[in-house]
Order: structure tokens, then C-alpha cells, then sequence
């Protein structure tokens, strides 16, 4: 099925558990916490069932059915373009700014059933299970979430060697039905608004950490799941106008504390294996395919911001000075590498079995060099806009007195703009660039593919280190020590004696 908005909206009224401000919240719809990115995520529905978008949007399943390009497995360089075409026009919709929109984690599920031999090498029911999901959520629409790593306590133990043993969720017990979960996971980013999360572990686990090696699907609804929801960035952005980002693309992150959840057998991917856990991400397409949508969306997200860039020189009228031709242009040129990096992992992709995957060097590449550039990309915003960014009104309110109307009119000028639309323009920068839903969004660029040194770590394992070797030895071997020195020894020709 394709869902509308309105359908995933009242999907969400499913009685799941979630606490904000030390209160249960009995509906993530209307609550003002959350009902503005609820929204968000209901137009992305809307857009994709819109008739006019069936092609651009949707592909048709092995049964004949229609389902969203994000659950997509491309068997060709063509098919892999045409769904991230879709994928482009639905990150559009909000930006960049919401990091797990349902494209992510489905991108990853569609990764490990792309390597669904793996799964059944390590156990055949549990490959069952998770080829059986893959087309449960395919057919159902459904937006998945997913918490992989484990909370924050002692980072110098293991997840067994914690104080607590279930402080990270393992297994509590299992029987012929399934398991019994017990322990938190993060961060659950999006979860508010998700159908189901996927759960599981991407950091390495130790030996003696079996309980904590799993890997499963459930509801967001599910009995004993607890949702403990991060502040709120939403809802104290107030209108729209004063927070365009804030008050409509908060995708929230959240702890999930499963009080001893029971999860059934034919949604368990992994059970009790450290290895698996690993392989599920790398051996797979899994990592790459997920991340690679991750790409996609950074890409649009940079392009808005240069836009914000330019905007800004030509709000302030020094668009022609070379001096911020020289920072645009730079900008440009860094926007425009991110792009490059995105074409080259489909150009340099590669068959494996019926599945074209993008290649992995260029995008650990691309994730190395980006967890770098964000912050510089917002530092050049913050040098181009200055105080232009701060000295705004204090709220839309402002607008609603005459006499301060006609002072902002006054003090708000620009070459480009009217004072309305200068203010329009700078409070959506700043929320972008300044405000604490934009600090949030810088350490989420900064981190959400792992700390700096996993995914430098990831682009030293997948370098063609022989390639560069070979090319250094072919140079090594034009030359040598002993062919110096006889030419050395040979005498000076005739014409250097008579000279």
C-alpha cells in the first residue's frame, strides 16, 4: 500500500508511551511538542501518493503492487539513479534537517535483505524472519526508526561490565514464543513519529556480552516500551515565522527502556551472536545502502544552506565584493564535492548478485570529509551574516504593534528586501545557523555515522592501498641506485671536453 498523510497520522495514535517534561503524552499528533514535525512527515505521505508523483516516487513490487522507492532494491546504475531521484525530491520536502526520515532505516532493512545469504549462513529461520519483515514493511508503508547503540555510562566497560546489567537492553529470558527484552537503547531519533524500531547493535560488543547481541523489529506501541523523549526544540520555537525549522522539523530523539518486552520469534534477526552483529551492518550492503541515502539527504541539506549563503550577500548588499566571492565560491566548490562524492559511489557502484550497491570507498570517503566540513560550512555563514543573524525582533508579536512595525521598517533595511522579508529571510537563518535546534543539528552531522575516528577508520579499511602501492612501485622501478652510479663513471663526451 501507499499511505497518505492523513493515514500515518492516525497510525500514531496507537497508544504508545511516551514521556516529555516528566508526563505521559496520550498523543504525539496534537501535542504541541510534536504535532508540527508529525505534520512535516504526514506531507512527505501526502507527496508520495500524490498521482502525479506515482512514477517518481513508487516502483512496482515482485506481486504487482506499488511500493515507496525507499524500500527499493536496484538491480542496475539506472535503477539505483531513478531512486534516489525520488529520494532527492522527498528530502526537499524538509531540507536535510530530519536525519531519520523514513528513508534511512528502510534503506537499511533493504541493505541486509540485499545480503540475505549472509543471514541464512548464520540461521535460517532467523533469515526467514527478517526476509518476511523486509516485505511486511515494504507492503505496509511503514516508517521505521532504529536504536543501535548502547546509553552512555561507563564507556571504559563493557556492556556486561556495566554496574547495572540490564543498563543496555539484552535478554532477560525466551521460550517457544520469543524473548524477553529488558535494558535501554538510543537514541531512537524520529521514533515519535515512527510505526516500529529496529533494534539492535553497531558498536562492537566484547566477549561475554552475548545477552546483548541481538537484532529485532517491534511496534513503537509495543507492551512495556518506554519512549523518554529529549527536550523538546519545538515546542518552544513558537510560530513559524520566529523558528521556520524548529517548529516543523524537530524530529526528536529519544531513550527507548524496554521494561521487559516481549518480542516474537518471527521478529528476531539475531540472537546471542557478537559476530552476526557485525556482519548484519558490513557484510551486507546494509551500512553502505543506509548510508548512502544519508549522503543523498546531506546533499540537499548543503545546497540549502549555500542558498542561505548567497541569500545572505545579497541581503546585505556585498555580493560583489571579492572577498565574499571568494567564500561563496568556496562554499560552492565544497557543496559541489559532496554532489561528486554522491555520483561517483553509483558510478564506481557494483554488481552484487541480482543488486547494483553504491561503492564503499567513495562513500566512507564522502562521510570523512563531511563530519569535517559542516561546521566549517556554519562558521562561513555566522563570518558572511555577522550581527545580521541576532538583531532581529523579538517575536512575529512585534509586528502587531503599529509603532514598532514602523521601527523595524526603519532598522530593518536592505538593497534586496523589504523589512518583512529581510526578517522573514534572517530568522530562518538563524535558525538554521544559531539557534538550539541548529546546535543540535551540528552535532548530529558531526556524529550520527559514528565518532571521527570509526569513519576515518572506514575509508582507511576500504582504500585500494594496492592500487596506490602499485602505482608507487611502478615509479620506484623506472629508476635505480647501481644505473646512477655506473653513468656516473662513464667519461664525458666529446663535445663537453671541447666545450
Amino acid at each position: 500500500m501507499i499511505k497518505t498523510g492523513a493515514q500515518h497520522i492516525a497510525s500514531l495514535r496507537d497508544g504508545r508511551e511516551v514521556y516529555l517534561d516528566g508526563e505521559l503524552v496520550t498523543d504525539v499528533t496534537t501535542h504541541p511538542a510534536f504535532r508540527g514535525a508529525v505534520a512535516s512527515v504526514g506531507r512527505m505521505f501526502d507527496f508520495q501518493s500524490a498521482p502525479e508523483n506515482r512514477d517518481l516516487m513508487t516502483f512496482e513490487t515482485e506481486t504487482g503492487t506499488r511500493a515507496n522507492r525507499i524500500w527499493e532494491l536496484p538491480g542496475s546504475y539506472d535503477a539505483l539513479v531513478r531512486r534516489r531521484r525520488g529520494l532527492e525530491a522527498w528530502t526537499e520536502l524538509h531540507a536535510g534537517f530530519m536525519g531519520r526520515a523514513p528513508d534511512h532505516v528502510a534503506s537499511c532493512i533493504a541493505g541486509m535483505y540485499m545480503g540475505l545469504e549472509v543471514f541464512e549462513a548464520y540461521d535460517k529461520e532467523r533469515a526467514k524472519a527478517l526476509a518476511d519483515y523486509y516485505r511486511y514493511a515494504r507492503d505496509n508503508d511503514l516508517y521505521l526508526t532504529y536504536v543501535i547503540i548502547n546509553p552512555q555510562a561507563d564507556r571504559s566497560k563493557s556492556a556486561a561490565g556495566q554496574a547495572d546489567p540490564y543498563l543496555t537492553a539484552g535478554i532477560v529470558s525466551r521460550d517457544a514464543d520469543g524473548i524477553t527484552v529488558r535494558g535501554a537503547k538510543m537514541l531512537a531519533t524520529g521514533g515519535i513519529m515512527a510505526n516500529e524500531v529496529f533494534v539492535t547493535c553497531i558498536q562492537p560488543l566484547q566477549p561475554g556480552d552475548e545477552k546483548y547481541a541481538l537484532s529485532f523489529a517491534i511496534p513503537m506501541n509495543a507492551k512495556g516500551l518506554k519512549i523518554l523523549s529529549r527536550k523538546s526544540y519545538e515546542a518552544a520555537a513558537g510560530a513559524i515565522f520566529d523558528s521556520p525549522l524548529a517548529s516543523r522539523f524537530d524530529e526528536n530523539d529519544a531513550v527507548l527502556y524496554f521494561d521487559d518486552v516481549k518480542v516474537p520469534w518471527n521478529r528476531v534477526f539475531i540472537v546471542d551472536d557478537i559476530a552476526m552483529c557485525q556482519k548484519q551492518f558490513h557484510v551486507t550492503p546494509a551500512h553502505v545502502y543506509q548510508n548512502y541515502q544519508a549522503m543523498i539527504r546531506l546533499s540537499i541539506k548543503l545546497r540549502f544552506l549555500a542558498g542561505i549563503a548567497h541569500r545572505i550577500a545579497e541581503t546585505n548588499g556585498i555580493i560583489g565584493f571579492p572577498q565574499v566571492k571568494e567564500t561563496l565560491g568556496q562554499l560552492a566548490a565544497e557543496v559541489s564535492m559532496v554532489e561528486a562524492f554522491m555520483v561517483a559511489m553509483e558510478t564506481k557502484g557494483q554488481q552484487r548478485g541480482a543488486y547494483f550497491v553504491p561503492d564503499r570507498q567513495m562513500l566512507y570517503g564522502a562521510q570523512t570529509m563531511t563530519q569535517q566540513l559542516y561546521a566549517k560550512i556554519i562558521n562561513a555563514l555566522r563570518e558572511l551574516a555577522g550581527g545580521g543573524m541576532i538583531m532581529l525582533p523579538s517575536s512575529v508579536r512585534d509586528f502587531d504593534n503599529p509603532d514598532l512595525a514602523k521601527l523595524i521598517g526603519k532598522t530593518q533595511q536592505s538593497p534586496a528586501a523589504g523589512a518583512v522579508d529581510k526578517v522573514k529571510f534572517y530568522k530562518l537563518a538563524w535558525d538554521a545557523v544559531g539557534s538550539e535546534f541548529a546546535s543540535r543539528h551540528a552535532q548530529y552531522e558531526m556524529f550520527y555515522a559514528g565518532a571521527t575516528f570509526v569513519t576515518k577508520g572506514h575509508a582507511f579499511r576500504t582504500y585500494d592501498w594496492q592500487k596506490s602501492a602499485a602505482l608507487l612501485d611502478k615509479m620506484l622501478s623506472s629508476y635505480d641506485l647501481a644505473d646512477e652510479l655506473t653513468n656516473e663513471q662513464k667519461p664525458a663526451s666529446s663535445s663537453r671536453a671541447v666545450a
